[in-house]
């Protein structure tokens, strides 16, 4: 093949992706011993938006060296309010949900992507276990005994497994074969970040409107990020907006609870959708992140569940090589499939229920929202249990952890 270079190495598993889960799984790849090859071309990170890392997330960093490396810019989250803000004749009470109830120092941490990326680049090019190839990958072909990648320099890679931290138009996923159900959402986000004037004490706060939630999440100093989840004519008017006219709007939305608001530079909308492949992982290719879930980001559950996507293919593909097993056969993609599979069925079930229920004009409906709701506000137990499984699922969890403030970590 003309123009092509082939490296000799045969890798354990290749990673094709240069995002936080992509970068995420290749270290917890070699942390595990094994050979892997990264293939993701060195980009800046793009934009300011934020991600909230909640639970085992957090320990999953920790495990990876990482944490420590970004958790001075994290913001923790020790509040989170729902407030219906829909003006409907049924309405649901306020619920509060504390951390210290469950004996949790914080839900988790608001921290900006950019950050998180920077920390995942930093340790990857600590580990000599990665052999980084600074290109993208453009096309995979898949034998019996083997998956190769070729980089669009014309570099040509040999892995037994590939994994593919890609997106959502995975090159990984179409190579396998694998189909994806994909139901688009009549809803648009639009995210940013504001100043405001009072302090938010580490509170989250989601508003309940008709079009979809908007919830405001704690950044560093007296600054949130937004995600404003709406139709997309509503969208669409708000992100023409002014500077000082969307400040204005935040404000309104937010019933002016952290004072004046100001907005920064920096908007991104996107059309909001749910999708999922019909298998996580097939033809020596297991798919991670958005490859293999695409999810509203209500909950904050899609770069997490990305993360635990990353946990979970290291933890199988080196059990499979310590028992003298091909990583890339049909038995341990099986093993992976049937481990997320839960874990993201039941993630994308919750979101779309709690986003129907919220947009539906279903009276019955609504008094069933509005009900749940009541009773998580007013029983305890149910609020905790609720609260834990937010978090992460419980058959992940080992023994009850706190999750660690970044002074803990002596970055402060």
């Amino acid at each position: 093949m003309n123009g092509t270079t082939t490296d000799q190495t045969l890798y354990d598993a290749i990673v094709i992706g240069g995002g936080p889960v992509g970068l995420a799984t290749a270290i917890a790849l070699a942390e595990a011993d094994i050979k892997v090859a990264l293939v993701a071309a060195r980009k800046p990170y793009p934009d300011n938006r934020t991600t909230a890392l909640l639970g085992g997330t957090i320990d999953f960093l920790e495990r990876l060296d990482v944490w420590r490396r970004c958790a001075e810019f994290a913001t923790p989250l020790r509040t989170m309010r729902l407030v219906d803000n829909t003006q409907r004749l049924i309405r649901a009470p306020e619920v509060r949900f504390v951390s210290d109830e469950i004996g949790r120092d914080a839900f988790g941490y608001n921290i900006e992507n950019r950050r998180l990326v920077a920390a995942l680049e930093q340790r990857t090019d600590e580990i000599e276990r990665i052999a980084r190839i600074d290109d993208d990958a453009d096309g995979i072909e898949i034998d019996t005994d083997q998956v190769i990648v070729r980089t669009r320099n014309g570099t040509l890679l040999h892995g037994r497994v590939a994994a593919g931290a890609d997106g959502r138009q995975s090159i990984c996923r179409e190579a396998a074969g694998i189909d994806v159900n994909r139901h688009p959402l009549r809803q648009t986000a639009l995210t940013f970040n504001i100043r405001h004037s009072r302090p938010h004490h580490d509170t989250s706060t989601e508003f309940h409107t008709t079009g979809g939630p908007c919830v405001f999440v704690p950044l560093q100093g007296d600054r949130s990020s937004v995600v404003w989840v709406s139709t997309p004519n509503e969208a669409a008017r708000l992100t023409a907006l002014s500077d000082d006219a969307l400040s204005m709007e935040a404000e309104r939305m937010m019933h002016s609870i952290l004072g004046r608001v100001s907005v920064e530079p920096g908007r991104h909308s996107f059309p909001l959708a749910i999708e999922q492949p019909r298998q996580f992982a097939s033809n020596r290719v297991v798919l991670v992140g958005e490859a293999a879930h695409v999810l509203p980001p209500i909950g904050a559950q899609g770069l997490n569940l990305g993360l635990r996507d990353a946990a979970d293919i290291a933890d199988i593909v080196a059990d499979a090589i310590a028992r003298g097993e091909d990583p890339g056969a049909a038995a341990t993609l099986a093993r992976f499939d049937r481990k997320r599979r839960s874990d993201i069925a039941s993630r994308t079930m919750a979101i779309d229920l709690a986003n129907r229920s919220l947009l539906s004009d279903f009276l019955p409906m609504q008094m069933a929202r509005a009900a749940g709701l009541h009773l998580l506000s007013a029983i305890g137990p149910l609020r905790r249990l609720a609260m834990r499984e937010g978090l992460s699922p419980s058959w992940r969890r080992p023994s009850p952890s706190r999750a660690t403030p970044p002074n803990e970590h002596g970055t402060h």
